[in-house]
């Protein structure tokens, strides 16, 4: 009868012999056993530890942090010895050894500065190179990462696929075994009508056929693939990440010798800079001292001494002192008349008089000669004797000498006494005055005139002044200061103090040089605390002091 259709049921049929079947692949079972898998060769955990050991970035940092401290330090110790160096060299601070030895102090210093600056831009520098190097590490991780995880998905993608080819395979294959067997399901009607289960079988056995070699193609790149990742992607993914990690270490460990050797050097320079070597080298030459020789070399008692000299031009110019001085009308017992002739007389007693010096005692012992004054001169003026209660600034004999020396200059030379504070009665004075003017002013006059008629520089330098060394006044006279510069400044600071540029204007030539001749002739018979004696000329007095100098 005719076949039965292809999805009807299979009709009973007789066992057919072996060698009718059609051939079938070898052993299909054994073909689809695969090796047992292995780990994948990046594991993410394993990937992220291998990133902690190629950051640098804990060593980058400190060493950054410590560039920037360093940098710090050294620019505030530039700072601090600039300031330093400022406040030292002001006029007020101490000067001298002590001065040198801060000059030394901030160059020691300013030279760590610059040792510190160029260990910040070293370590700066170490830390840019580090952070290269983790960058490159970092991309170099990424890409044999990114590698890996291509092949490693490649591998999985085809065994993936040989575990759907073989399940394919193994479903025709059990179709097929059934409808060899007579189990399997007549066909469905169709186009093409019934099959009829010869044909089915073979078409069945097409299928498997078919599925098996596909499966075995699948498998076999399956393989390919997995033994190239093992034999040729992960040991070159694990030797490129080796020598990340070698490369790493390495650079780590140069930047960590470069950072000792750096330290060390920073040491050592601020060492040399503090205690230099002197091997062949000047010790004393500028930049070779040490510290300790620095502060050795402060001289506290120079540098005092310096200090005084510095300031000795600045030292008594104010006053001599206060010493004791008597007035003249006091000096004395009650003045004994003299004659009238000898006060006529200029040149009797002027020979006598020029040696006293001193205001009170020298004064009673130079006039022998007015001892014997006759008793009527004295009578002649009973009026006026009452002594020393009527003699200090008696208003009728003072207003004539002051009055005069405007009007007529040969009255002016009387008033030039020795020593004395106001003038007195000269010997063209009237009779009635005579009597009250002490016999010791009589000197003074009969020296004077002629040099006061025409401030003529005549008279003779007995004990001069001018041109000769200070050290010479000082032996001579046995004043530190000289009398001339007492006398000047003395009546500078009485009668010149409110009077505008008494230095500028040049007084009176012929004034200055009859003032010049009298301290040539005896210092100490001038006195400048009457302005008579200076012709009332504080400029002639500062005149007289800078021609000293």
């Amino acid at each position: 009868g005719p076949p039965p259709p292809d999805d009807g049921p299979a009709p009973d049929a007789p066992s057919r012999p072996e060698s009718e079947l059609p051939p079938l692949s070898p052993s299909p079972p054994e073909k689809t056993a695969l090796p047992e898998p292995v780990p994948a060769a990046v594991n993410p955990e394993e990937m992220a530890q291998l990133e902690k050991v190629l950051q640098s970035d804990d060593f980058s940092n400190f060493l950054r942090k410590r560039s920037a401290l360093e940098e710090e330090h050294a620019q505030g110790l530039k700072k601090l010895a600039r300031a330093f160096h400022d406040s030292t060299q002001r006029i007020d601070n101490r000067q001298g050894t002590f001065s040198t030895g801060c000059e030394e102090i901030n160059r020691i210093h300013d030279r760590m500065a610059d040792h510190g600056l160029q260990f910040a831009l070293s370590l700066q520098q170490m830390s840019d190179d580090l952070n290269e190097l983790a960058a490159n590490m970092e991309r170099g991780r990424k890409h044999w990462k990114q590698n890996g995880l291509n092949a490693e998905k490649r591998v999985q993608d085809a065994e993936s696929m040989a575990e759907k080819a073989k399940a394919k395979y193994n479903s025709l294959a059990e179709q097929y075994d059934r409808a060899r067997t007579g189990d399997a399901q007549p066909g469905k009607f169709g186009l093409k009508g019934h099959k009829s289960a010869a044909q089915h079988e073979q078409d069945l056995l097409r299928k498997v056929q078919h599925s098996d070699s596909e499966y075995a193609s699948k498998v076999q790149t399956a393989q390919g693939l997995k033994n190239e990742l093992m034999s040729t992607l992960r040991p070159q993914a694990v030797r490129a990440l080796q020598d990340l990690v070698a490369e790493g270490d390495s650079g780590l460990s140069l930047q960590m010798q470069k950072f000792a050797t750096f330290t060390e050097k920073l040491m050592l320079g601020n060492g040399l800079c503090v205690s230099p070597l002197k091997n062949g080298v000047n010790p004393d030459a500028a930049g070779f001292k040490s510290l300790r020789e620095v502060a050795a070399q402060v001289d506290d008692e120079k540098d005092f001494k310096s200090f005084i000299l510095s300031h000795a031009s600045k030292i008594g110019s104010g006053s001599a002192g206060v010493k004791y001085e008597k007035h003249p009308t006091l000096a004395t017992p009650p003045p004994q008349p003299t004659p009238i002739q000898t006060l006529n007389q200029p040149g009797i007693s002027s020979i006598p008089n020029v040696p006293p010096q001193l205001p009170g005692p020298n004064f009673s012992s130079s006039p022998p000669q007015s001892a014997t004054a006759p008793a009527q001169h004295q009578n002649s003026s009973q009026p006026f004797q009452p002594p020393t209660t009527q003699l200090p600034y008696p208003a009728p004999y003072q207003q004539p000498p002051r009055q005069e020396p405007y009007g007529m200059h040969q009255q002016e030379p009387p008033q030039m006494q020795p020593q004395m504070p106001y003038p007195t009665p000269g010997p063209h004075m009237q009779p009635q005055y005579r009597p009250y003017s002490p016999a010791q002013q009589q000197p003074p006059p009969e020296r004077f005139p002629v040099a006061r008629n025409g401030y003529s520089a005549d008279l003779p330098p007995l004990k001069p002044v001018f041109g000769v060394s200070l050290e010479e006044l000082f032996q001579r006279d046995g004043t530190a200061i000289p009398m001339i510069v007492y006398q000047c400044i003395q009546g500078v600071e009485l009668f010149g103090l409110n009077v505008e540029g008494i230095y500028r204007l040049s007084g009176n030539a012929n004034h200055i040089a009859h003032l010049k001749s009298l301290f040539d002739n005896d210092s100490s018979q001038v006195d400048f605390t009457n302005p008579e004696n200076f012709f009332h000329d504080v400029n002639s007095v500062a005149g007289l002091l800078k021609q000293f100098f």
